[in-house]
Parts: C-alpha cells; sequence; structure tokens
C-alpha cells in the first residue's frame, strides 16, 4: 500500500512507487547516472487501468499523452514537497536508464517468457512511468517480497503457444521473429499482443483494448522508424 506521501501520484493512477538510496545502488545502476546525481532515485509507474482513465480525464494531447500527463503529474507532486532542491529527469527523458533493472530491485516482477515482466497479483498489466533523480527525503522503500513466479507453475504455457510469430518456440525469446511479425502487414499483433493476452495471470487488472492498441502503435511506429533508419526495410 502506498503511503500518504503518494496520493497525488495514487489519484493519477500512478500507484506504483519505490524510493531508492543513490548510494546503496548497485554499481551497474549507478554508472548509469550522473556522477552529481542527487540523493535519491524514485520510480514510478501503474498497474492496471486507472492510470489510463486519469489520462484520458485530463484531456492531454500531444505526439505522447502518457509521457506527457506522467511527467505533468510527477512535476507537480515534487513541487509539493517542500523539502525538494533538485530534479534530474531520468525517464521519460534522454538519459539510459534499465527500467527492468530498478523494476527487478523494487520486486515488482519476475521474468516472463514473453519479456513483459510478470507479478504474481497484477500479472503483465503494470508499466513503468517515470523515473527521477531527486534531492528528497522520502522513506526509502524496502523492496517487496514476491511470491515465487506464476510462471513456474503455469500449466500449458498458453502465451507460447498463442504467440504466432513463434518467438518463444527456441531457447528464450526470439526478438527478430517478434519484430518480423509485428512489421506484417497483416500482422495480428500490429496493435496488441496475443501473448501477453492469453497471460492468465492478473486478467482482472488487463487494460482496456484502447490503452493496449494505443500502446502497440506507438511501439510499432517506433520499431518501423528504427528499422528504416538503419536500413532493414
Amino acid at each position: 500500500m502506498s503511503s500518504p506521501a503518494f496520493a497525488a501520484l495514487d489519484a493519477a493512477g500512478l500507484n506504483l512507487q519505490a524510493v531508492f538510496d543513490v548510494a546503496t545502488l548497485p554499481a551497474d545502476v549507478r554508472a548509469g547516472l550522473p556522477r552529481t546525481a542527487p540523493r535519491q532515485l524514485i520510480l514510478v509507474g501503474h498497474a492496471g487501468p486507472g492510470f489510463w482513465h486519469a489520462l484520458l480525464q485530463s484531456n492531454t494531447t500531444g505526439a505522447h499523452p502518457m509521457d506527457d500527463f506522467s511527467r505533468h503529474v510527477v512535476t507537480a507532486w515534487l513541487a509539493g514537497l517542500t523539502d525538494m532542491a533538485d530534479v534530474h529527469w531520468l525517464y521519460p527523458g534522454d538519459t539510459a536508464v534499465g527500467l527492468q533493472r530498478l523494476g527487478q530491485l523494487a520486486g515488482w516482477h519476475h521474468d516472463s517468457p514473453f519479456k513483459v515482466g510478470v507479478h504474481p497479483g497484477w500479472g503483465s498489466w503494470f508499466a513503468y512511468r517515470a523515473a527521477v533523480l531527486a534531492d528528497t527525503h522520502l522513506p526509502i522503500t524496502p523492496r517487496a517480497e514476491l511470491l515465487v513466479s506464476p510462471c513456474q507453475s503455469c500449466e500449458g504455457t498458453p502465451c507460447v503457444s498463442a504467440c504466432p510469430a513463434r518467438a518463444m518456440d527456441g531457447d528464450g525469446f526470439s526478438l527478430p521473429a517478434c519484430l518480423a511479425h509485428r512489421t506484417r502487414p497483416d500482422s495480428s499483433c500490429a496493435t496488441t499482443c496475443l501473448a501477453r493476452l492469453a497471460c492468465p495471470v492478473g486478467t482482472q487488472f488487463r487494460y482496456p483494448p484502447e490503452q493496449i492498441e494505443h500502446m502497440y502503435s506507438h511501439s510499432l511506429a517506433m520499431i518501423r522508424a528504427h528499422l528504416k533508419q538503419t536500413g532493414e526495410t
């Protein structure tokens, strides 16, 4: 359960928060941060559809409404902290930061065959929305104690059989196979992920179809732009 300090984030559907002491982060994480990083790293995300509903109510427009809304909410929240002196945005931003790595340190998820983190409660229906460095004095968040990965007891691995690209048929996950299928003109995964939909964990937290379509349409556009830039199309 979130503390009262995060009430403004919870109200906007940003119901996942973790505060790290930068000085005690693993060396591989600190290596990617600015040398003069503020004292705390704050990771913000959302689980379930609440964030999408809050975004729609905000009437945020533009090319990146999720990022813009998240940044607006987090900025306003930080401004309300009287002891906040300095802020450095990692995400959304230009600094390369391993969000999945931070999520694992927070205890938010296990790995899954389809390479989207899975939580025993909310399944894969969560996302990272912001990561900031700040000179705040928030209580450090204890690492969440995850139950055993639900993938270990999953019968029939429906995510594997549901993937039309057969990206999980071999040893590990084949990103080339996934991308080749997604970029086909008639792809069944252009605006969704059939493997993710087939996962039986946390279905009550599944995003609404409009959110799924928005997210995967955006990622597909980025994939196509990257492939065009690198001459792979």
